[in-house]
């Protein structure tokens, strides 16, 4: 499983920082990684990271904006949002897959996250920016 924390509302140009904590399965060899889903929109997976190798992929929109990261020990990875927009109100969502060199590269190949790749899914965290 995985536990989704840290979301909240922020002015434009603001940070926030999220959580995703695992139980049930260790961070080794996997993908772990964040969807996000705004009003109206479809769900977008924005960032993932192999836990093993530091891989990592981002979407273009949070590019030199977000960075994710992982404390192995704790099982918890982290996403720092910086220069948060209004674009970025979505709800958030923790995700993380098995064989995560593969799933991190098939992504950086294919310049997307597939939402099928993901086995485990956190409950949405909500993610609201002002202007």
């Amino acid at each position: 499983q995985l536990q989704a924390s840290g979301g909240g509302s922020v002015q434009a140009g603001g940070s926030l920082r999220l959580s995703c904590a695992a139980s049930g399965f260790t961070f080794r060899d996997h993908a772990i990684g964040w969807f996000r889903q705004a009003p109206g929109k479809e769900r977008e997976g924005i960032v993932c990271i192999a836990t093993d190798e530091g891989h990592t992929f981002y979407t273009d929109s949070v590019k030199d904006r977000f960075n994710i990261s992982i404390d192995a020990a704790k099982n918890t990875a982290y996403l720092q949002m910086n220069h948060l927009t209004p674009e970025d109100t979505a709800i958030y969502y923790c995700v993380g897959a098995q064989n995560g060199l593969f799933v991190v590269t098939a992504a950086q190949l294919l310049g997307v996250m597939r939402s099928t790749s993901y086995e485990y899914w956190g409950q949405g965290t909500q993610v609201t920016v002002s202007s």
